[in-house]
């Protein structure tokens, strides 16, 4: 139990939420471009609400 007690230590957990944090941002930005077919696809989201004024003035 003593494994416990290091997490109460603010000198321990600290530079170990860095590290998961760290970790799951790495992650998700290799999620979210490691393929090609995504990243065009987000491409493309950017520009949603640029259209979608587009869209409404074509409308009126």
């Amino acid at each position: 139990m003593e494994w416990l007690v290091w997490f109460t230590k603010f000198e321990n957990t600290k530079p170990l939420s860095l590290v998961i944090f760290f970790t799951v941002f790495c992650g998700v930005l290799v999620y979210l471009y490691g393929s090609k077919k995504r990243g065009k696809k987000l491409e493309d989201y950017k520009n949603i609400p640029l259209r979608d004024d587009e869209i409404q003035g074509k409308e009126k």
